[in-house]
């Protein structure tokens, strides 16, 4: 998947370049093919709630829809602790990304605050809170902004990839309300980073025209894995 816009000045190490590569088929993502998902599995760097390889193929049920749900949970575990740890340091931010940072660290958190509930709603293990390491990326305003722009267009193409798969249709407008939260945090950012909500850099923020596309379980865990923020 081409990058959505120009991290070299940002993402010394290449972390975040890594994150916006499609992995699907790549054996970049093979650690996670183990990993289960749910029953209150630890997720660490080697096993981030994999990519079971039956739940592609598999016809929607509740089983399934409580995997996506825990699978959702994973990525709202680590957007909240990358937003609460940038509210922590942001006496430096400029007015708008400290406002910015704050009103997104309370949605992540909701989210997290609400899929859990969710999650024990349905009878379901709800899997633990994985360790983040953010590289001090939250602590640079410059940073922050561009990863965040990152990490919020992979949790719209992340749900949107999932919603097809979703059985009952209250959690497919759930998930589709948290969506639009997402593309809208997105655009949030782009208009701080460079002052223009259609373009960051040279590149669109609809690289695909009229239509987003999903992406699956497979490709958004070994992106989020190759960023190395997730630690044990």
């Amino acid at each position: 998947m081409e990058p959505v816009f120009d991290l070299a000045s940002v993402d010394t190490d290449g972390a975040i370049q890594e994150a916006q590569e499609a992995v699907a088929g790549d054996t970049r993502a093979s650690f996670f093919r183990k990993a289960a998902i749910g029953g209150g599995t630890v997720l660490t760097s080697g096993a981030i709630m994999g990519m079971l390889p039956e739940l592609a193929a598999a016809r929607p049920s509740k089983k399934q829809d409580l995997k996506i749900l825990n699978y959702a949970l994973t990525l709202e575990y680590l957007e909240a602790a990358f937003y609460k740890e940038a509210v922590d340091h942001s006496s430096t931010f400029s007015p708008d990304a400290k406002a910015f940072a704050a009103i997104v660290a309370d949605h992540e958190a909701t989210h997290v605050q609400v899929l859990r509930k969710t999650i024990k709603s349905l009878h379901g293990h709800i899997v633990r809170r994985p360790n983040f390491n953010f590289k001090g990326t939250p602590e640079d305003e410059k940073k922050f902004l561009a990863t965040s722009f990152v990490l919020e267009n992979t949790g719209v193409h992340a749900y949107l990839g999932q919603a097809p798969r979703l059985l009952s249709r209250s959690l497919l407008a759930a998930a589709g309300s948290i969506l639009t939260v997402e593309a809208r945090h997105s655009a949030a950012a782009a208009i701080l980073v460079n002052d223009k909500p259609y373009r960051i850099g040279k590149h669109s923020i609809t690289p695909n025209g009229a239509f987003d596309t999903g992406l699956s379980m497979k490709t958004i865990l070994g992106a989020v894995g190759r960023t190395g923020f997730i630690t044990g």
